[in-house]
């Protein structure tokens, strides 16, 4: 039993350091209070809120022995501050979109695990309602979807969390999954960078203002699948600047 123990904690302090749980716009405190509590569960503890004003009285009555989760939970004015210095962003979404393709839960988990323990990662989800937003999509590096046995209605926004959080705890433990990318840079850096080839694509014009928005989200999700690290980036501009300049 002891043994047991100790590998659970460590898988603990793995899963803490590596993931971030980021709920943007919830409209049912309810659902915060349940997410904490999936979190407890499943041994994840960093809990990001975006446009949330605040903790209230419901968040707390779902979150049973989660309450210290609600307690540490970090608040940002958008999606951009709220992954800013992670390096990986997995999006959850519970329909298919012409610029943001998606992939499957499982695929997305076995991606995950191929980067270094070091790498941080955030799991992003959206309003109950409404879901993600395609400017919310542009903070992340890869979109996932939930199998169900009907197109709707979707999962609940905290069903949707311990989906996933279960399938990383348990899949991540029960297979080894081999290292195979780099640490990638932080996605302010990265998003920078999609920033700057968006701007010399604009100056050349290559894009114009009617497909700007198009070109925009392609940029974000083409690149944004590469988890650039800092060669990639060298390697882009250089290759960027030198096209536009023929």
């Amino acid at each position: 039993m002891r043994k047991i123990n100790v590998l659970n904690q460590a898988r603990k302090v793995n899963l803490n350091k590596k993931f971030a749980v980021i709920l943007v716009q919830p409209e049912n405190p309810e659902n915060i209070g349940l997410v904490a509590r999936n979190m407890k569960n499943t041994g994840f503890e960093e809990l990001r809120l975006v446009h949330v004003p605040g903790i209230n009285r419901r968040s707390h009555r779902t979150a049973v022995h989660a309450r210290d989760i609600l307690e540490r939970a970090h608040f940002y004015p958008n999606t951009a501050e709220a992954t800013q210095e992670l390096e990986l962003v997995f999006a959850a979404t519970s329909r298919r979109r012409k610029n943001f393709p998606a992939i499957s839960l499982k695929e997305a988990v076995i991606e995950m695990f191929r980067f270094p323990q070091p790498t941080k990662i955030g799991l992003l989800f959206g309003n109950e309602r409404t879901g993600l937003t395609s400017k919310d999509l542009h903070s992340s590096n890869f979109r996932f979807m939930i199998p169900q046995a009907v197109r709707q209605p979707s999962y609940n926004l905290a069903s949707a969390v311990l989906l996933t959080l279960f399938f990383i705890y348990t899949y991540g433990d029960r297979n080894k999954i081999e290292i195979t990318h780099e640490k990638p840079l932080s996605r302010k850096e990265q998003e920078e960078c999609f920033c700057l080839i968006l701007n010399k694509l604009e100056k050349s014009k290559f894009i114009h203002k009617t497909n700007k928005r198009h070109m925009t989200e392609m940029i974000f999700d083409l690149f944004g699948r590469f988890a650039l690290t800092s060669r990639d980036r060298k390697l882009l501009l250089a290759l960027f600047s030198k096209a536009i300049k023929k």
